[in-house]
């Protein structure tokens, strides 16, 4: 009978190894953070995975000393659990499949769980309840009984629409970055201390991955940031222009290209001095990224001149939007005297490939300037 037990024990530690080291595997396959964190969830609610019904992440901003609802995965309610499960036996998808087929499940990522979750702001200290002590206190919590439930705050029960369920902390060397949260809503299965044992090793390896993958987009951004500024520079201005032709083109978009020019740059600088001019240089590209959108891609194109790209913005729009510019920088209070030109091209109709659309921004810019400076041409 022991040794029974000792084979089947044995036979259920190597299920989990495997499994984890597949994990692992699938973890390692991306740097990108968002893609990391959608196949952390996909593990742990997979039938081949952890086996979760939903489960949600948290990470810590350390800036503002508080945890902040990234992604949630899971089923918005007993019905859709049970299609989707149906579904998955049914074609006897594997781990590796749904990770692969993210489109596919697609409606998980917009469900109103991922929603409510990206909603949510939780400042990291005692009385903010079980999600910030996991943080705080560095260990996993199972909450399942009317005393445990005490430790969770009633808004987010309601938001997130929790019963029992488990807490787990991600770690990266030593330190605590986020918070994996799976219960099983749907199938009412209880949390065992096992399930929570193995939840926990694999918390430690999606710590590790979700650290990576900052620290990549940080050299990334490093890398591809102008020194001086801190806008995009010239070469990832380039690339990221002919990512906005490929998607518009797919999506039938349109978009709009604003080429600017600091007006009599070299004449100030002569006057002034370099340092002078790289002031001049910082204070005006803190006025256009205070200007823009969001979703606008402002870099430094090369000296004095820097490109901004409107996406999913008409020609007629654009103008508006570099008139604000220009307006801007005109009547900064730091900036006497100093005024910008500003060229506009807009994709499709000004042309379809990054050359003309550069060409065409920079010939209206000429024109800007020849008639006057100060001035914004299309």
């Amino acid at each position: 009978m022991g040794d029974k037990n000792y084979q089947e024990k044995l036979s259920k530690t190597r299920t989990e190894l495997e499994m984890l080291y597949d994990i692992g595997n699938a973890m390692r396959t991306t740097l990108n953070l968002e893609e990391i964190l959608y196949i952390i969830l996909t593990a742990a609610t997979s039938h081949t995975g952890l086996s979760f019904n939903r489960a949600m992440l948290f990470l810590v901003n350390k800036k503002e000393n508080q945890l902040e609802g990234k992604m949630g995965i899971g089923p918005d309610s007993a019905e859709d659990a049970s299609k989707i499960w149906a579904y998955i036996e049914k074609n006897k998808i594997g781990l590796e499949e749904l990770i692969s087929i993210e489109t596919q499940f697609d409606h998980l990522k917009k469900s109103r769980l991922n929603q409510a979750i990206k909603s949510i702001k939780i400042p990291v200290r005692e009385d903010s309840g079980v999600i910030a002590l996991t943080v705080m206190e560095g260990l996993p919590f199972i909450i399942n009984t009317p005393e445990a439930k005490q430790k969770v705050k009633n808004e987010f029960s309601i938001i997130l629409d929790l019963d029992e369920f488990v807490t787990v902390p991600l770690k990266a060397k030593d330190k605590v970055i986020g918070v994996l949260l799976a219960d099983n809503r749907f199938n009412k299965k209880p949390i065992t201390n096992d399930a929570v044992r193995v939840l926990t090793m694999f918390a430690n390896q999606a710590g590790l991955a979700i650290e990576n993958s900052r620290l990549y987009e940080q050299t990334v951004v490093l890398s591809n940031s102008d020194s001086l500024t801190g806008l995009w520079n010239h070469g990832y201005f380039q690339y990221l222009l002919g990512e906005e032709i490929k998607k518009s083109s797919l999506m039938k978009f349109c978009f709009t290209l604003l080429m600017i020019d600091i007006d009599n740059f070299k004449a100030f600088n002569d006057t002034y001095g370099h340092q002078a001019g790289d002031s001049i240089i910082r204070e005006i590209s803190k006025i256009f990224k205070d200007a823009s959108r969001k979703i606008d891609v402002v870099a430094r194109y090369g000296g004095e001149e820097f490109g901004i790209i409107l996406p999913v913005t008409k020609k007629e729009e654009a103008l508006i939007l570099a008139e604000r510019i220009r307006k801007a920088v005109e009547t900064s209070p730091s900036l006497k005297n100093i005024t910008i030109s500003i060229g506009v091209s807009s994709f499709p109709e000004d042309g379809e490939k990054k050359e003309d659309l550069i060409t065409r921004a920079d010939r209206a810019l000429y024109e800007a300037k020849r008639s006057g400076k100060n001035k914004i041409c299309a």
